[in-house]
């Protein structure tokens, strides 16, 4: 059997990750700002909702990543959640942008922290058994490297896409008489409908192809087999790069729309910028070229982790990442065609944070079934769906408690000029500069000491194979 898997499979594997992505960087983007200038919460009490959050995701990840490594049915482990979820998962994403018009800050954190928990659940049923397929589908080294460059190509196209027409819906609800509320709502609505038909689809068409069934691993609790994922050692690096790779992602993302409002546009809420011929909002321009550039780079890491390896391409990516962070404190305000200048350099190191530490984890998955025998992909994944949400939530917890300490101020309703004090401007400075580049730093030296190289892995094919027909003479 061909190890190449059909192009219209990676086509359509590849496309779910549009409505996860584009969902998720929405949220990374705008839910910050969306609770402090749109909702009214004082940023340290809003931050408590974020802090719900990473408590929740702790709980219902792994949990999740159990039940589908242990779901029996006749459509396999993964599709039922993809078929029974999909649309109610784009359903709580109107929910997330719909806090109502209340004058109690408590009354109103309730509110946002049980929608975003809900929207968060329904994220987790269908991105873990989505994720954990990847390995299911094939055990080639470089076909799963192509499979992630699929998935991050429509993820970049989700990515972008949102943070380009996101604002514009809004601006086009205001515009018609309603509420920036009502704009962020109807953005959830758009973008939740697109996001959940592909995940179904998926679920219908995609078919396990290196599945196991669930035996032995039935009889584990819930802390043993946590306890047995962490004693895959390749898989604590990759734990440890997941979480500094997303942390500096989400950085950006949360603290970027802060820069750009009140630093580079000077307070104005509704700065334009011309690109093109086109009248953009600040932020849709500065994403929407680094998003671009992200696209336009994935051949490129996917061609040089084929002719290195994985780990040496992704550290090249990070160490341009690094450099291009410390720059955008130079950054003067009113100097857009330098920010968009960054922008572009910006999105090639963040194209390697997209592509890379995605197409590692299938490989840790390899080393343990040689360790223990079972194959565990949903609690693999359920990790790192849980890393992926924990490290957004804690950014947007972190970030805004620092700007609470550091004197942000809610603008009010309707201000469309409003200075921030000069303290809080500093320190948003740091955030998406030097505390960034800190960052990275810290994914390069877990990453410089990643233990499974490609021939590493290779080995551990060839033994899963003679295993695997020993197992098949005996049956």
């Amino acid at each position: 059997m061909s190890v190449k898997l059909p192009f219209w499979l990676k086509t359509l594997y590849g496309s779910g990750d549009w409505g996860i992505a584009s969902i998720g960087m929405m949220r990374s983007i705008f839910y910050a700002i969306y609770l402090t200038d749109v909702v009214g919460i004082e940023p340290r009490l809003a931050s408590l909702g974020a802090l719900a959050g990473i408590v929740w995701d702790a709980i219902n990840d792994p949990i999740i990543g159990i039940l589908s490594d242990r779901m029996k049915s006749k459509l396999g482990r993964r599709r039922p959640f993809l078929l029974w979820f999909a649309f109610p998962f784009g359903l709580s994403f109107i929910m997330l942008w719909s806090a109502p018009n209340w004058d109690s800050q408590v009354a109103l954190l309730l509110y946002v922290t049980l929608a975003f928990m809900i929207s968060d659940t329904l994220t987790t049923l269908v991105a873990v058994p989505y994720l954990s397929l990847t390995p299911e589908l094939t055990q080639n080294y470089d076909e799963r490297t192509s499979l992630s460059s699929f998935r991050t190509v429509f993820q970049l196209l989700g990515a972008m896409t949102v943070v380009i027409s996101a604002p514009m819906i809004v601006d086009a609800v205001i515009l018609g008489g309603g509420s920036q509320q009502q704009g962020f709502m109807a953005a959830g609505a758009v973008f939740g409908a697109i996001g959940a038909f592909p995940l179904f689809l998926i679920g219908l068409f995609v078919r396990e192809r290196f599945a196991s069934e669930a035996t032995e691993q039935e009889l584990l609790s819930f802390r043993e087999t946590l306890n047995l994922a962490w004693q895959n050692i390749p898989f604590r690096y990759a734990v440890g790069i997941y979480m500094f790779n997303w942390s500096a992602v989400d950085m950006v993302s949360i603290t970027f729309p802060f820069f750009l409002l009140y630093w580079v546009a000077e307070g104005n809420l509704l700065a334009k910028v011309n690109f093109l011929g086109v009248d953009l909002a600040l932020e849709s321009a500065f994403f929407g070229i680094l998003m671009f550039v992200c696209i336009l780079f994935v051949p490129f890491w996917l061609w040089l982790s084929k002719r290195r390896n994985k780990i040496q391409a992704y550290i090249i990516g990070m160490a341009a990442w690094v450099v291009v962070q410390a720059l955008i404190f130079t950054i003067q305000p009113g100097d857009t065609s330098y920010m968009l200048f960054l922008a572009a350099l910006a999105g090639v190191g963040v194209s390697a944070a997209y592509i890379l530490p995605d197409s590692i984890l299938p490989d840790v998955i390899e080393w343990d079934e040689l360790r223990t025998g079972r194959r565990q992909e949903g609690i693999y994944y359920g990790i790192r769906t849980l890393i992926r949400k924990l490290t957004g939530a804690l950014i947007i917890f972190v970030t805004l408690q620092v700007l609470g300490w550091s004197g942000y101020q809610s603008p009010a309703e309707n201000v469309t000029v409003y200075q921030q004090p000069a303290s809080a401007l500093f320190m948003i400075r740091m955030m998406v500069s030097f505390i960034g580049a800190a960052i990275l730093l810290g994914t390069i030296v877990i990453a410089w000491s990643y233990p499974l190289t490609r021939e590493r892995y290779q080995r551990i094919q060839r033994l899963l194979s003679i295993r695997r027909n020993k197992n098949a003479k005996t049956t």
